[in-house]
């Protein structure tokens, strides 16, 4: 296990009604406040006029920006910026799911940024300052709500980037399990991939010793193997989706990948050039390309990882470690289309014409993965098994 510093600094406010708390937390911060949300499902709940009704009990100015779109679009974040200048804005405050909260956060990072914030996602900078940020999570998928990192789209490179900081974690998230009760079967299937998903790119590293990590990562993978087609089968059932909320926060804010030199996302990175063309969902993007991936990885020095997942997983027992990994890739699989996520680019009409491209853009900052370093031509076959 390698050294390591670790602070999530984020505060949870965890359970019903917990938005009646989140005025008060916000004050510290400021008194002028940018709310974000997507596409209106927010306002037809009352979720909006809810928050608004608390905030402004507290005498804070509000602002709003409504209609981020799903894989957020660097148009929006600049429309955020131009709002947070003129209206002096000290707080935003993000209600949605992932794409919301990534977009308020580069919306927050470029308010007092000279540059373009697009910079941030070339990697020809770093952000070092923003405007603290708070969200209220509608959907248990991506981890945003406590962590530093933020994925946006640009349209005019047909470019899907992320970036990372610790300025960019969120001060405040609000997990209420009930606010995903209206959330439909595709997207929740979608999130319990992407949650899996994080896990696995955590999971599978170069690094030994990391025994804890892979039991509470393991323990994740089985949180969303048992509640995952209980959530979709009953929306409503509370227990359910508290698990899922939980899961989604705590596999991706730091604490798996502690002691280890890096998660892979390889993966991440090649589903990021897929929906930068098509606009897929992330999670049916991941449930495509994950099995692929690990196919394309598994070789008799790293079967042993796979074994074990499996066997603590999905309770496969073979004492052969590539048989048994084959396995395990073969379990995970057949749980993605248990819950009629995707298998294929084809099930989703996403051709092969791009793929060569979509290589090449993925490994533009050098070779991606560290489990097994890919280059274009690694991606490009991916793709391939995945069309």
């Amino acid at each position: 296990m390698k050294n390591f510093n670790y602070q999530a600094g984020t505060k949870i406010l965890f359970g019903k009604n917990k938005i009646n708390e989140l005025a008060d937390e916000i004050l510290p911060f400021g008194k002028r406040v940018l709310i974000t949300y997507g596409k209106g499902s927010v306002v037809k709940s009352g979720l909006l006029d809810a928050v608004k009704s608390e905030l402004k009990e507290k005498d804070i100015y509000i602002e709003e920006l409504g209609g981020i779109q799903p894989n957020p679009r660097l148009a929006s974040v600049r429309e955020g910026i131009a709002i947070c200048r003129e209206k002096k804005i000290e707080f935003v405050l993000a209600i949605g799911g992932g794409s919301i909260i990534d977009g308020s956060k580069a919306i927050a990072a470029g308010v007092n940024y000279p540059g373009d914030v697009w910079d941030f996602y070339i990697r020809k900078a770093v952000p070092e300052t923003a405007l603290p940020l708070g969200t209220i999570l509608t959907l248990a998928a991506t981890g945003s709500e406590m962590n530093g990192s933020s994925v946006i789209t640009n349209d005019e490179t047909q470019e899907k980037l992320p970036t990372s900081s610790e300025c960019l974690r969120p001060k405040i998230s609000v997990l209420d399990p009930t606010l995903t009760f209206t959330v439909n079967k595709w997207q929740t299937a979608s999130g319990v991939v992407d949650i899996m998903s994080h896990i696995f790119e955590q999971y599978f590293t170069p690094d030994l010793g990391t025994d804890l990590q892979d039991n509470m990562a393991e323990g994740i993978l089985k949180t969303c193997l048992k509640y995952g087609p209980i959530a979709i089968k009953e929306p409503k059932n509370y227990e359910a989706r508290a698990n899922l909320m939980w899961a989604s926060s705590i596999a991706l804010n730091g604490l798996m990948v502690t002691g280890k030199m890096s998660g892979d996302w390889g993966t991440h990175m090649i589903e990021h050039e897929v929906s930068a063309i098509y606009d897929l969902t992330h999670g049916a993007g991941l449930s495509i390309l994950f099995p692929n991936w690990m196919k394309f990885v598994l070789n008799e020095r790293n079967a042993f990882k796979f074994a074990r997942l499996g066997k603590n997983v999905f309770g496969i027992e073979e004492s052969e470690a590539m048989l048994a990994a084959t396995k395990t890739i073969e379990a995970i699989r057949a749980f993605f289309t248990s819950l009629d996520m995707p298998a294929s680019l084809s099930d989703v009409d996403i051709p092969s014409e791009h793929f060569k491209v979509m290589g090449e853009k993925a490994c533009q900052f050098g070779p991606i993965g560290y489990f097994k370093r890919l280059n274009g031509e690694d991606v490009t076959a991916i793709l391939k098994m995945s069309k």
